[in-house]
């Protein structure tokens, strides 16, 4: 994705360095595969965090490498600048979008912050991944996921990144549209495994925002050759069948609560090749 000319949102906050930290338990500490499986899923949306016997009240722990980090963040780095781009231009979209049905957006603050932040949500942990607060209106987001999508889960590269930054977005305009709160009123009524899958079906619709975010960034001329399979290919890593896999070595389908890799794949796509969030309607066309 060619960006590095394109302008920045000014709507962001810059937490990093405040604090950096990892969660240990107080009790009995987990293996350091299945650590890495739970903070992993949870940059990719996937709360992994119930196969971790904490066994106390948790600590925050900066090792050493990431101490490094936390003095050494730019607040201009290329990370930063790329993300401040993919909500610059989230928010032109959205403007024109709701603009042209009569409404006004107002665009969500992001967060940078390393290790962990207060919230209007709680106190949020680089370990629950990029997140969206309704309550603030904020989205939340570690850089350092960045560097675990790539290393870890094979998926990468700026439009993947890109995708992950829209797919929050799509959260916030599901709360404005009010779509977030019919959602959530709705599953106090049902049970835990129906409650489960209308979670899925707005992780998707989240994801299909994101595939429409896409093609307004291709409709640019901005996108590079590749930049489309790499998000594709992030989308298949991030499914709930195949981090459930690799954390536990089975899949529950009932818990599932963002989608299977199949289905993240197929709704981005279905987003970036329409172009259209009416496309998006997770919730009436069964998959």
């Amino acid at each position: 994705m060619r960006w590095q000319d394109m302008e920045r949102s000014q709507n962001v906050e810059d937490r990093r360095g405040q604090s950096f930290g990892r969660i240990a338990g107080g009790g009995g500490r987990p293996g350091i595969l299945l650590l890495l499986v739970v903070l992993v899923g949870g940059y990719f949306g996937v709360d992994l965090t119930g196969l971790l016997d904490s066994g106390g009240t948790p600590q925050v722990v900066a090792p050493p490498a990431v101490q490094q980090r936390q003095q050494t963040a730019d607040p201009s780095d290329t990370l930063a600048e790329f993300t401040k781009v993919v909500l610059k231009q989230t928010e032109n979209y959205w403007s024109s979008f709701f603009s042209a049905n009569g409404e006004h957006y107002q665009a969500p603050r992001l967060v940078l912050y390393t290790g962990q932040t207060n919230t209007a949500c709680g106190y949020g942990q680089s370990a629950m991944g990029p997140f969206y607060c309704p309550a603030d209106r904020k989205l939340y987001v570690d850089l350092s996921f960045y560097h675990d999508m790539q290393t870890q889960l094979g998926g990468g590269g700026d439009f993947a990144l890109g995708y992950v930054v829209a797919h929050e977005v799509g959260h916030h305009v599901q709360n404005l549209l009010g779509i977030a709160q019919e959602v959530h009123q709705m599953q106090a009524k049902v049970s835990k495994r129906d409650a489960n899958r209308l979670s899925v079906m707005m992780e998707l619709q989240a994801d299909c925002f994101a595939g429409v975010w896409g093609s307004s960034v291709r409709r640019q001329g901005r996108l590079e050759q590749g930049d489309l399979q790499e998000a594709l290919q992030t989308a298949t890593a991030i499914g709930d069948d195949r981090l459930q896999r690799r954390a536990q070595g089975r899949v529950v389908p009932d818990s599932f609560t963002h989608g299977t890799s199949e289905e993240r794949y197929f709704w981005f796509k279905r987003g970036f090749d329409t172009g259209n969030p009416g496309m998006c309607n997770t919730f009436s066309e069964k998959r």
